[in-house]
């Protein structure tokens, strides 16, 4: 299946919904702890009180009695496999795939179907094109499942080398490119990113990561960079005509 008519589908990653900002009564935590927890623990985030966050959700496994890490993630676990069962097997193929920070990498073997390939700090070349693609994002007070240290990350967008389109799943440090309206803070964007693309001016460079941004798109030099997310809020891929 092709998504009306398309060459290839590209996923940038962030496939599980933990929580949910718009309606606190869906993703993960709500299953868990319930809407009104989902809300406070929102709330808390929105105002950049990560510590208070940090303790709801301590006090919400505690009166699940889950004290244990290994419980805790068993718990985690089942649900997220769910949500990828389910968001695999309604994904067209072809498809271009790499991580979101939300992810979980290790469980993505188990899901994946003939026609997905997971490309992570790699190129390929389509149609005479180098396509490069690096997934993950920075460490943050957020503490979600895939981040990288700045200098690691910083390796990795090294190791690409010039491409014609970059597709990550962070932006690269641009002011307004990484606010984010509905939670009302700055996300965390790579400075190595923009420094690359200062040095390579790919084409394009296409992202996700900030739902709500303040700008979906701007120039740095010729590269036009453009937040082609989020499909859960809008139901609408972005076609790409190249």
């Amino acid at each position: 299946m092709r998504l009306h008519g398309s060459d290839v589908f590209v996923c940038l990653g962030d496939l599980i919904l933990f929580l949910d900002y718009d309606d606190p009564s869906r993703g993960i935590f709500a299953d868990l702890f319930g809407a009104e927890h989902a809300r406070a623990y929102i709330e808390a985030r929105t105002a950049n009180r990560f510590a208070e966050a940090h303790e709801l959700s301590t006090a919400a496994w505690a009166r699940l009695g889950v004290t244990e890490p290994d419980e805790r993630w068993a718990l985690m676990r089942a649900r997220i496999e769910v949500q990828y069962e389910e968001l695999f097997d309604a994904m067209p193929t072809p498809a271009l795939l790499t991580y979101g920070n939300v992810d979980v990498p290790s469980l993505w073997p188990a899901h994946l179907r003939e026609g997905h390939r997971v490309l992570d700090a790699e190129v390929i070349e389509v149609n005479g094109m180098r396509w490069g693609f690096l997934g993950g994002g920075l460490v943050s007070p957020m503490r979600t499942p895939y981040e990288l240290p700045e200098a690691d990350y910083a390796q990795r967008v090294a190791s690409l080398g010039p491409v014609d389109i970059l597709f990550t799943h962070i932006p690269a440090a641009v002011p307004e490119l990484t606010y984010d309206v509905a939670a009302r803070r700055f996300e965390v964007g790579s400075t190595a990113l923009r420094s690359y693309i200062e040095e390579y001016q790919p084409r394009f460079h296409l992202f996700g990561h900030i739902h709500q941004p303040l700008v979906r798109r701007t120039r740095i030099g010729r590269t036009e960079c453009v937040n082609v997310g989020h499909f859960n809020g809008t139901g609408r891929p972005f076609v790409l005509d190249l």
